[in-house]
């Protein structure tokens, strides 16, 4: 089952004011009338929140919600992974 990232749920209903009901795994932005300057405005926030950085017109545009958070939950999962210090094995 595809899932959407919890934070896609809460700035489309809070800042978008985007319906719950109308929040879901296969919406797109377009599905949910967000216009160019929305999804570079979802995008920007996304960034802040996440530090996920990407094309918002590539990917945000035309994906569907499952696949925005697929990206995101990818994108995260590696930025942990680069953060974490290498234990060493020295005595």
């Amino acid at each position: 089952m595809k899932t959407i990232h919890p934070k896609i749920t809460e700035v489309l209903t809070g800042t978008f004011k985007v319906p719950a009901h109308e929040v879901l795994p296969e919406s797109t932005m377009d599905s949910l009338e967000m216009d160019s300057l929305a999804v570079a405005e979802f995008a920007v926030i996304i960034k802040e929140t996440l530090g996920v950085d990407a094309d918002s017109e590539k990917l945000y545009k035309d994906a569907t919600l499952a696949d925005i958070s697929a990206y995101i939950d990818a994108a995260v999962g590696s930025a942990a992974a680069e953060a974490t210090v290498p234990v060493s094995n020295t005595r």
